[in-house]
């Protein structure tokens, strides 16, 4: 496992961002594990983090490209804090945009914060993580509304690797399948149990067998590879 991503995975348990335990997601499925990217709250925390985005997006989808996407709300500062990491590591100026979830009618008008998008833009959009892929439903029409423009891909943080709406393949895969373009994530699930699995992190052993076993069982019956 490359050196960023265990990193970024006690980074997520430092921020208080990923959690074990039981929780009941929007979906109603209870979880053994949560994540809230909300939980990202300082100007380090969000530094840091554009910076694990931006280490992913290159490895995954390079620098050839325009935009960086991030829906509201929780996309606006992932894109904003990613689009200056990318340009510090990497010294390409990408350009962040956003959507309102209402149409501004006076002073800077429409619906995208941020940069327009125009014809010829290629597109790679960031969120925090992706269940059921319900978000991109409503993101996907939006992006493709402003011009000829083409979506290299998607990136989220944490990919839960469970079932999404057809209810066999994940979320991931579905949005490959479905929109033709590719979706990674800068962990799975699977890599965050390998790395954290009866291994200190923050002075504690934050998936210890109790753990692990309520994760198998959740993954037998909601999890797919």
């Amino acid at each position: 496992m490359e050196q960023y991503k265990q990193e970024f995975i006690e980074f997520m348990v430092e921020s208080d961002v990923l959690k074990f335990g039981e929780f009941t997601l929007k979906s109603g499925r209870k979880s053994p594990f949560f994540m809230n990217a909300g939980a990202y709250v300082t100007g380090s925390q969000l530094m840091r983090l554009g910076e694990y985005y931006a280490k992913a997006i290159h490895e995954n989808y390079g620098d050839d490209f325009d935009i960086l996407f991030g829906p509201a709300y929780k996309g606006i500062p992932l894109s904003v804090a990613t689009t200056i990491a990318f340009s510090k590591l990497y010294g390409k100026e990408i350009r962040y945009c956003s959507n309102r979830k209402e149409v501004k009618d006076h002073g800077d008008t429409g619906i995208l914060l941020g940069s327009k998008i125009k014809d010829g833009d290629k597109v790679v959009i960031i969120e925090d993580v992706t269940t059921s892929g319900k978000s991109i439903e409503e993101t996907f029409p939006i992006v493709k509304a402003q011009g000829d423009v083409e979506i290299f891909g998607l990136m989220v943080s944490l990919n839960r690797m469970e079932k999404g709406l057809g209810g066999e393949k994940s979320a991931l895969d579905e949005i490959r399948e479905k929109y033709g373009f590719a979706a990674n994530a800068i962990v799975t699930m699977e890599e965050v149990v390998e790395h954290l699995y009866n291994r200190e992190c923050q002075g504690k052993i934050v998936i210890n067998d109790e753990i692990k076993t309520a994760i198998d069982t959740y993954y037998k019956q909601y999890g797919c590879k």
